[in-house]
């Protein structure tokens, strides 16, 4: 894509600075709301320049350090910028990059795991703080002074209005064609003042194409043409592909029994080589005029929309690989009339999943034998990434389904285990686990009947006979017959594994 002008609003063409200059204006001990979500629609320019300049002020015994708010990850070149010169005292509210994980997990970087759906009313409610900063990746600005969003959305919309000042990188490289794809929904109000989201459908526009902005609050406009970060997914394995159909020989089981439509309800699918799979056999699979109510939009869903079998997909943001980004921006007219993308406060709203019906599939770290799901940490401490939107999305579905290979390691460890390490989707919220071994449906299950649905469906043969006797004893030993548990011994797996053994 060529370099082009893209800010057409007069009183902003004498705010256009390099990234150096606009970086020069955020002070040390700022909160930072910066825009990306999954390694799209990040700002490119200002956070490598910044983490220059925080090299050097920290070089000469300073103590420069911000607070870094996302809509989700991002990329290396903000994350891993930033955190490789100890440049962010408070991250939130999910992350992958190495190098902040690194970091959070030495207790050198503080951050706080949250629910995508809480990030924008926590701010609007002023539980984190002020938010001082706000710096924006946008693909382009009209002459009223309105802004073309570009590959995400995120939180920008709750950044730009909450902000005591604004940067704004405009991005040459995001094609044009992005503009009228987004859906910026203004209606939202703080209680005791809320209102019902009147979205009914997955493919309904409740909003306006562009994102508001009062021009007074910008103080710097910096010109970029730089790529989204876009990482390749691998082709299915053999765990993967099995996964995926026991998925949809359950769909199909579900629409005999008349609990779903023929057509299914709106799929959310977390990102994720798994995820893409289950994606690929829905799109060889018989269900026909499929929709999406998701976070993000990745190659699975893409190839879904182009073969007809997906009608819509609404989501906050895309997270395609290269090729893949390529044929998007090849064809995004006829895109454009079936993607919708939303702030992640409406993608992720708890009340509109709860009435779409959507059916929500994530990956976790590990299950216990009683549904618990741990999708954050290993070993009960060490965080991986983030929760996320994964528990948006498994309190409020129709159907909650958790899914991961049955071990990890190369078998040293199981994915299934007495008791997770951490928990963060309760067995109140989780219907249904599956590995490549199988599928556990929980729904109308009480605990003992979970954990021999769990262990006989989803436990790998290689420590099945442990978590039966495990199981065993428990039923025979514990004080409470209800969730049977022996508390002196229901973690001696993981701290099998923490001394380098088998678990």
């Amino acid at each position: 894509m060529t370099r082009e002008n893209r800010i057409h609003c007069p009183a902003l063409q004498n705010r256009v600075m390099s990234a150096e200059e606009a970086a020069a204006l955020i002070p040390s001990g700022a909160n930072v709301g910066m825009s990306g979500f999954t390694g799209s629609g990040y700002p490119k320019a200002l956070p490598a320049a910044l983490a220059r300049r925080i090299e050097t002020a920290n070089a000469n015994g300073g103590k420069f350090r911000i607070g870094v708010w996302t809509g989700a990850s991002t990329a290396p070149e903000l994350d891993g910028a930033l955190a490789k010169v100890d440049g962010i005292e408070m991250r939130l509210p999910y992350q992958s990059d190495p190098i902040c994980r690194e970091r959070i997990n030495a207790g050198q970087m503080e951050y706080i795991d949250i629910h995508l759906s809480h990030v924008a009313q926590f701010v609007w409610f002023g539980f984190l703080g002020k938010l001082d900063v706000a710096v924006v990746e946008v693909a382009g600005i009209l002459p009223d002074g309105r802004l073309i969003p570009a590959t995400s959305v995120g939180n920008n919309k709750t950044w730009l209005e909450q902000a005591d000042k604004i940067i704004l990188e405009v991005n040459s490289w995001q094609s044009t064609g992005l503009e009228g794809m987004h859906d910026i929904y203004y209606g939202t109000q703080l209680p005791p003042h809320r209102r019902p989201i009147p979205l009914v459908d997955a493919g309904q526009r409740i909003g306006e194409p562009y994102l508001r902005c009062d021009p007074d609050k910008i103080i710097a406009v910096v010109e970029t043409h730089a790529p989204d970060r876009n990482s390749a997914f691998s082709p299915p394995d053999e765990n993967s592909r099995r996964i995926a159909g026991h998925i949809l020989d359950f769909l199909q089981h579900e629409v005999k029994k008349g609990r779903l439509p023929a057509e299914l309800l709106p799929l959310q699918s977390g990102v994720g080589n798994i995820a893409n799979a289950v994606l690929a056999g829905l799109n060889e699979g018989p269900f026909e005029n499929l929709t999406a109510y998701t976070e993000v939009l990745q190659d699975g869903m893409l190839e879904m929309l182009k073969s007809g079998k997906l009608a819509v997909a609404s989501a906050t943001a895309l997270s395609l690989s290269n090729e893949a980004l390529t044929e998007f921006n090849a064809d995004i007219d006829r895109f454009r009339e079936r993607i919708i993308l939303r702030p992640q406060e409406i993608s992720n709203h708890p009340e509109v999943i709860r009435r779409l019906g959507v059916i929500s599939m994530n990956g976790m770290i590990e299950a216990d034998i009683y549904g618990n799901v741990n999708s954050t940490h290993l070993m009960g401490s060490k965080i991986m990434n983030g929760i996320g939107g994964s528990g948006d999305f498994a309190r409020n579905a129709y159907l909650s389904i958790f899914m991961t290979p049955s071990q990890a390691k190369g078998g040293a460890l199981s994915c299934i285990v007495p008791m997770v390490s951490h928990v963060d989707h309760t067995e109140h919220d989780v219907q249904i686990l599956v590995t490549e071994r199988g599928l556990a449906d929980l729904r109308g299950l009480s605990p003992r009947q979970r954990a021999k649905a769990v262990i006989e469906n989803c436990a790998h043969p290689d420590f099945q006979p442990a978590l039966r006797d495990y199981y065993r004893r428990a039923l025979d030993q514990s004080p409470g017959k209800h969730t049977p548990h022996l508390l002196q011994e229901v973690f001696d797996w993981h701290l099998r594994a923490l001394r380098g053994e088998r678990m």
